[in-house]
C-alpha cells in the first residue's frame, strides 16, 4: 500500500552537525580560556542557544550569533572587531562545505519515489535548507518540501493536515529523537529512527521503546526493506 514518507534532511540525508563541531573546536582554540575545558565551554553554549533557538531558530547564522554572545561572556581580553569577524567567519565556513550524502541516499530515495509519496521535512533558515537542497541534488525525488522553525508534535499535525495525509499511512525518516521520532509518534504518526553516531546532543532524548509504530533501522538504505 502506498505510504506517505517524510523524510528528514540534515544527517539524515547529508552530513550536516560534524560542521559545527568543527567551528566550536576552531571557537575553543580562539577563545583558548584559561580555566574552563571545552565541555564548560560547551556548557555555556548549550544554555545560550537552548534560549536563543526558540527565538531565532537554527542554522548557521543563529549559530554564529550564539557564539558571539558566548565569547562575550568568556573572552579574558578586550574585544575587538577583528574578533568578531573572526567568529563570524567559523559559522560563514559551515556553509561553504560541499554537501555530503550519505552512503546509500540517493539510491533509496530513487527507490522509494517510485512506489511512495516523499515529503522533505526540515528545519533551520529557509535559504540555507534550499541551498543545501539545491546543492545536494534530491529535490527531485520529493513531491512537497516544508521548512519550519521548529519540528514538533502540532507541526506534524499541520503537514499531515495540510498536504491531506492519512496518518495511519504516514512515517517520518529521521536520525533526531527530538525533531523527528518522538513529535511525530506524539502527533499519531510512524516513525523510522536511523541513528546517526554525530547527532547534535541537543537532539538526543529517550525514545519510547514499545511504541507501536516505531521502527529502527542502522542505515537508510535499509528503508527499502521496510517500503
Amino acid at each position: 500500500m502506498r505510504q506517505f514518507l517524510i523524510v528528514d534532511a540534515d544527517d539524515t540525508l547529508w552530513e550536516n552537525n560534524i560542521y559545527f563541531e568543527r567551528a566550536f573546536d576552531d571557537f575553543c582554540d580562539f577563545l583558548s580560556h584559561s580555566r574552563l575545558d571545552r565541555n564548560q565551554v560547551r556548557a555555556v553554549l548549550d544554555q545560550i542557544e537552548r534560549v536563543n533557538n526558540q527565538a531565532h531558530g537554527y542554522g548557521s547564522r543563529n549559530f554564529a550569533r550564539n557564539m558571539v554572545e558566548c565569547y562575550r561572556r568568556l573572552a579574558e581580553r578586550n574585544i575587538e572587531p577583528a574578533d568578531i569577524e573572526r567568529i563570524l567567519a567559523l559559522a560563514d565556513a559551515i556553509m561553504a562545505q560541499p554537501v555530503e550524502l550519505l552512503p546509500g541516499v540517493p539510491e533509496t530515495l530513487e527507490a522509494l519515489a517510485g512506489r511512495h509519496e516523499l515529503t522533505l521535512f526540515t528545519k533551520g533558515h529557509p535559504e540555507e535548507q534550499k541551498l543545501k537542497i539545491d546543492r545536494s541534488g534530491l529535490g527531485r525525488f520529493f513531491a512537497h518540501t516544508a521548512i519550519v522553525k521548529e519540528k514538533d508534535a502540532p507541526s506534524y499535525r499541520e503537514l499531515v493536515r495540510s498536504r491531506g495525509m492519512d496518518p495511519a499511512r504516514t512515517w517520518m525518516i529521521g536520525n533526531s529523537p527530538k525533531s523527528d521520532v518522538n513529535p511525530a509518534l506524539e502527533a499519531g504518526l510512524g516513525a523510522v529512527f536511523v541513528p546517526h553516531d554525530r547527532t547534535w546532543h541537543l537532539e538526543l532524548q529517550e525514545i519510547p521503546a514499545s511504541a507501536p509504530r516505531l521502527l529502527v533501522i542502522e542505515r537508510f538504505a535499509d528503508l527499502r526493506l521496510y517500503f
